[in-house]
């Protein structure tokens, strides 16, 4: 039995671009906070993966933030039987995509959606979900599987692209990409964690990280230039433009859905910091204005 009273550990594994803004907000409440990271770490709370084994002991929550690679889900690989074992683990978060839910031609898909993936990236993110989702089964503990949009934030956004010089707004209004900020998955994951445990009955959960708008992308980059009272950039075709995508861009243009995250929103008992594209891009500005 996790004795609830003891502190909260939580051990992200691959703590990236969204994962540390967990991580910041996590020890701003108290919290121990242990990450692994492929680069040098910068930190004591930033370890190698290898690294982890003796923490388990310890740990109460893991968040797993790390894509398969073709050996499969590097974490289940070294720690899946250690964490079968662990004495305080109370809770698995599983960073997935919506990528899972396939090539929908347009519809709507929402928490409920099978997957249908149709990229073995995918296909692999299907098969991680299942088998966090079977050990978190096996205990009894909490798990939520956080299928999330495309990421923006700070540092990471349409500011940035236009900055590059390489900004091309593609006219494709029938593809509706669906986003989600990178604070709105920071404060959303920490709302799975608290809902999570007033939850008597631990199953598994499927959020979706989306904001309100699904939009096309030169919707999204007409109003950054907009924000940054700059011209907005020259307007291609898809065809134009698919020969100068790599092939992670082709597949994420090949494919449209509009992800729907009703559900989660009330499931998290809060509503999106930013519901769409417009709110998070003028906070990004008033945050730190460009030059």
């Amino acid at each position: 039995m996790t004795d609830i009273t003891a502190p909260r550990h939580l051990l992200i594994f691959g703590q990236g671009y969204s994962a540390s803004a967990v991580a910041e907000r996590a020890r701003q409440s108290g919290w121990r906070v242990t990450g692994t990271r492929r680069t040098q770490p910068n930190s004591p709370d930033i370890i190698p993966i290898e690294a982890v084994g003796p923490l388990l002991q310890d740990v109460t929550h893991i968040l797993l933030s790390i894509p398969p690679c073709q050996k499969g889900d590097p974490a289940w690989r070294l720690y899946a039987e250690t964490l079968r074992h662990a004495p305080r683990l109370a809770w698995i978060g599983y960073y997935s995509t919506t990528g899972v839910y396939g090539d929908r031609q347009g519809a709507r898909v929402d928490e409920s959606t099978p997957p249908a993936p149709g990229q073995a990236r995918s296909q692999a993110r299907v098969e991680a979900e299942r088998a966090w989702a079977s050990l978190a089964a096996e205990r009894a503990i909490a798990c939520d599987i956080m299928r999330l949009g495309g990421i923006y934030g700070p540092g990471r956004s349409a500011f940035d692209t236009l900055r590059s010089g390489h900004a091309r707004a593609i006219d494709a209004p029938e593809h509706c990409f669906s986003r989600i900020h990178r604070d709105d998955i920071a404060e959303g994951t920490l709302a799975a964690i608290e809902t999570a445990a007033q939850t008597p009955i631990k199953e598994t959960r499927i959020l979706n990280f989306t904001d309100n708008e699904p939009s096309p992308q030169r919707d999204v980059l007409e109003e950054a230039a907009r924000l940054l009272h700059l011209p907005p950039p020259p307007v291609v075709t898809l065809a134009q433009a698919w020969p100068q995508m790599s092939p992670m861009a082709q597949g994420f243009w090949s494919e449209r859905r509009v992800v729907d995250s009703t559900h989660t929103q009330k499931t998290l008992q809060r509503p999106w910091r930013y519901p769409s594209y417009r709110e998070g891009l003028a906070a990004i500005l008033a945050a730190a204005p460009l030059p």
